[in-house]
């Protein structure tokens, strides 16, 4: 008897909405298709497993001390960049001090104010925090940049150098070369399977992205066949995926949620507890997710979605209920006119959803409009044109309501969503609520490294947060990814980021063989 397992070989295509620039793991945040190419060639200390969850990568070990404020790495040994040099502590020190140095401009600096780093030898990294942090190891999923590469680099030159676009890591992937167009965008990038990766060689020998203008691009190349398998495109033109013989929607939890984010700053009507918590009650959010989402999704109740473990069910509470908003409506006063508009001492329940020119949340917000109009209260909708209109208003808090989406880990820390000094302008309390007590569950949360403690004080924060009710929470999206068939071996079924979905691609194959059980 003879059984089928994984061949070394094959070559896997995917398609990818948008155009490289920076592979690099200081920079790359900025687009998905330099975060995808920077998953491929690099690794981190720590990485994302399939579920989610962080875990050991190029850290073999990590010891926590000096009640949670030291963190002692030891590196994995025998690890080598693509160009044959062999990994130290001295290239994580290096990228650790690199991206804390303001003169390189890293979107991710703000995430390690406060933090020391040493090395103890060629193969131990010690991180010291000023103070305990829970989530620290989420930092430490950052790429390695190669010291001997990198480190003639000028801050004014890094993120013009053409480093950026042959990168070397240690990940398992190495760039072979990448083709243009005649206008200078790039059209695809070829990678090799590096076989010396420390996790073991990729089966898959030959790895192609290609890059697309728009949805509807990347839609006809799967369709020619030109990629295998494709993300980023809306949920509901995945559903003519779905009864294809020769493809698999995958669907991978994530933890983001939307939300509408009450600023009761700028408007009578929001300031009223109940009325919010009557817009709650007048969200349906299972309608939101069949329409909007293809039914690609789940309700949303809380800042945090059922597949965290921080998630308490308080906020089902709310679940839609047009009868229990009018009722709260009517009992706080607010009285319907002739208009069918309801009313308090002459202010008007009236207000405007401010929302991103995205198509998914235009049309979550319209069905907001809908559904609330009917219970009394008079809603427009206000679309920004553009990225800078949208940041204008944001950061100036210049809306009544805002229609945004959460981007969170499965190990959250909503510190700087809800805590009362985040809400300056380029912070992320939307909804500028503030409350004492959620305060100190936030702060003291982010501090405590026993999840099972932490877990209690979210819990009593969602139960604030619910009560007051901020922001309505309407649905958590799932990731779709259309993947051929003739591509085996995936097993990730969440991710923090869309480029995760790459996590474990050393173990994908295509080629197989025959071999006696």
């Amino acid at each position: 008897m003879t059984k089928s397992v994984p061949e070394a070989g094959g070559t896997y295509t995917e398609g990818v909405i948008g155009d490289p620039s920076h592979i690099n793991p200081l920079l790359s945040h900025a687009t998905e298709a330099d975060a995808d190419l920077t998953e491929l060639v690099y690794s981190g200390l720590f990485s994302y497993g399939e579920n989610g969850r962080v875990k050991e990568s190029l850290a073999e070990r990590v010891e926590i001390s000096d009640e949670g404020k030291k963190y002692t790495i030891s590196l994995r040994q025998g690890v080598r960049f693509h160009d044959g040099k062999a990994l130290t502590a001295d290239d994580v020190v290096f990228t650790v001090r690199t991206l804390q140095d303001p003169a390189y401009k890293s979107p991710l600096r703000t995430n390690w104010q406060g933090v020391e780093v040493s090395k103890e030898g060629d193969f131990t990294v010690v991180f010291l925090l000023k103070k305990p942090y829970f989530d620290f190891l989420e930092n430490l999923t950052v790429g390695i940049l190669p010291k001997h590469i990198w480190q003639e680099v000028s801050p004014e030159r890094f993120a013009l150098t053409d480093i950026n676009l042959q990168p070397i890591g240690t990940g398992p992937f190495r760039v072979e070369g990448f083709k243009k167009d005649s206008s200078g965008s790039i059209l695809s990038y070829e990678l090799r399977a590096f076989p010396e990766y420390f996790e073991g060689a990729p089966y898959i020998q030959k790895l192609m992205l290609y890059f697309y203008r728009s949805e509807d691009d990347l839609l006809s190349a799967y369709n020619r066949r030109e990629v295998l398998g494709m993300s980023g495109v809306a949920p509901e033109k995945f559903s003519s995926f779905v009864e294809k013989k020769d493809t698999t929607i995958r669907e991978l939890a994530q933890p983001r949620v939307f939300a509408i984010f009450l600023n009761e700053r700028k408007s009578v009507a929001l300031a009223d507890d109940r009325v919010r918590r009557a817009l709650a009650f007048a969200t349906d959010r299972d309608r939101i997710v069949r329409e909007v989402l293809s039914g690609y999704g789940n309700p949303a109740f809380s800042v945090f979605s059922p597949t965290m473990d921080a998630y308490s069910s308080v906020g089902e509470a709310y679940r839609f209920n047009p009868e229990e908003a009018a009722k709260l409506l009517d009992e706080a006063g607010w009285k319907l006119n002739a208009e069918g508009v309801r009313e308090k001492n002459g202010n008007r329940l009236e207000f405007e959803i401010s929302t991103p020119n995205w198509p998914e949340i235009v049309k979550t917000a319209s069905l907001l409009q809908e559904e609330w109009n009917k219970v009394g209260a008079r809603v427009s909708v206000k679309v920004f044109e553009n990225v800078s209109d949208a940041q204008r208003t944001v950061r100036s808090r210049e809306y009544a309501a805002l229609l945004y989406g959460l981007a969170m880990t499965f190990e959250p820390d909503p510190y700087s969503f809800w805590h009362s000094e985040q809400t300056g302008e380029f912070e992320y309390n939307f909804s500028m609520f503030g409350d004492k007590r959620a305060d100190e569950l936030l702060s003291n949360a982010r501090e405590t490294l026993d999840s099972a403690t932490r877990k209690d004080m979210y819990r009593e924060f969602q139960e604030i947060l619910i009560g007051k009710m901020p922001a309505v929470f309407l649905y958590s999206p799932t990731y779709l990814y259309a993947m051929n068939r003739e591509v085996q071996g995936y097993s990730v079924v969440a991710v923090n980021t869309p480029a995760s979905r790459f996590q474990d691609i050393a173990r994908w194959y295509i080629n197989t063989k025959r071999v006696w059980k």
